[in-house]
């Protein structure tokens, strides 16, 4: 079969495409045909690493969906032909998450990803697919949508009446925003782009701040909000939007820390959040029942992920390029 691996080229990350055995499922294990993953921010973090020479030979990629294609003995969960999807943490089943369960991301630094034609998992790793999606649109799920979906509405309580901030139109922001949507409450969309902010407006977006033009655009939700601010947020900036945030958030409102995008930089000043009464949740994905939840939350709601582009297999390193600009609106698709 074929597979991507990651290997430092010349001081930087480079994308081989290679043929290797295809493996065979052990006692407890599945075999899926892969036909579709997606890409998240994360992954161009790990192909920047994979250039420093601290991943090399990595299956990368977290997300993706296919076909059980062979199942391992002891395994009565799954038939020949299911529809799934991997969880990001192969080991996080349920309940509270441990730090035992980091080096069981798929695609990072310890656990090959899903870029490749077959992959190996644990039954108990797989959720099945919801009938509505087309297995392009299940690829995107495993990373942007649980997280979502696991900050906001498991973890944050987001309900009908609440008032959203969406930072962006990345994978993550846009679940956010359709989330809110189906669940009746307000969503406030930022971006640089008057073009995607209008496309966000067309998903259901109800307050629109372009921060190029709006560089305080914290000021305009507080004013847009007759000064109660947003409920919930969902932080995917980092340094650079982290205080902004810190000043847009309500009484006794939630932030939702998932991105760096902006970078690593100096820590905020969190007097406020004891002044409202606000948390902040941290969030790294979720869990193998967060995922199963969320499916069935969108296929009550009949929610279709967004997905800006698809790539063939051959044309991967072209959709890291794609990722890079940040000029994508949803998800990056690879099809295979």
């Amino acid at each position: 079969m074929k597979a991507y691996h990651l290997n430092g080229h010349a001081g930087a990350g480079r994308l081989a495409c290679v043929d290797v055995g295809k493996p065979e499922p052990s006692d407890g294990e599945v075999r899926i045909r892969v036909e579709a993953a997606s890409l998240n921010y994360r992954d161009l973090l790990i192909l920047d690493r994979a250039g420093q020479g601290e991943i090399n030979g990595r299956v990368p990629l977290s997300d993706g969906a296919g076909v059980v294609d062979a199942i391992g003995a002891g395994v009565a969960q799954w038939r020949l032909g299911d529809r799934v999807a991997a969880s990001f943490f192969r080991n996080w089943i349920s309940g509270p998450f441990k730090s035992s369960y980091i080096p069981s991301s798929l695609g990072g630094n310890t656990m090959d990803g899903m870029l490749a034609e077959y992959v190996v998992l644990p039954a108990t790793a797989l959720v099945s697919v919801p009938a509505h999606l087309s297995a392009v649109e299940a690829a995107t799920l495993p990373c942007a949508g649980v997280t979502a979906f696991h900050g906001l509405i498991a973890r944050g309580g987001m309900r009908k009446g609440d008032t959203l901030l969406v930072q962006g139109t990345g994978g993550v922001a846009l679940f956010g925003l359709q989330f809110a949507v189906a669940l009746g409450a307000r969503a406030i969309v930022i971006s640089s782009s008057d073009e995607k902010l209008a496309r966000a407006k067309a998903l259901g977006g109800s307050i629109l701040i372009n921060y190029r033009d709006t560089p305080d655009w914290d000021v305009a939700l507080m004013n847009a909000t007759d000064g109660r601010g947003a409920s919930h947020i969902l932080e995917l900036g980092g340094p650079g939007t982290y205080d902004r945030s810190l000043r847009s958030v309500a009484s006794g409102g939630k932030i939702v820390q998932i991105g760096v995008l902006t970078g690593f930089g100096p820590k905020p000043d969190l007097a406020r959040l004891q002044w409202e009464n606000a948390d902040i949740i941290g969030v790294t994905v979720g869990s193998v029942e967060h995922f199963a939840a969320m499916n069935r939350f969108l296929t009550e709601h009949a929610i279709h992920p967004i997905v800006d582009r698809v790539y063939d297999f051959d044309d991967v390193p072209e959709a890291y390029a794609h990722l890079r600009t940040g000029s994508h609106f949803g998800k990056i698709v690879i099809r295979l």
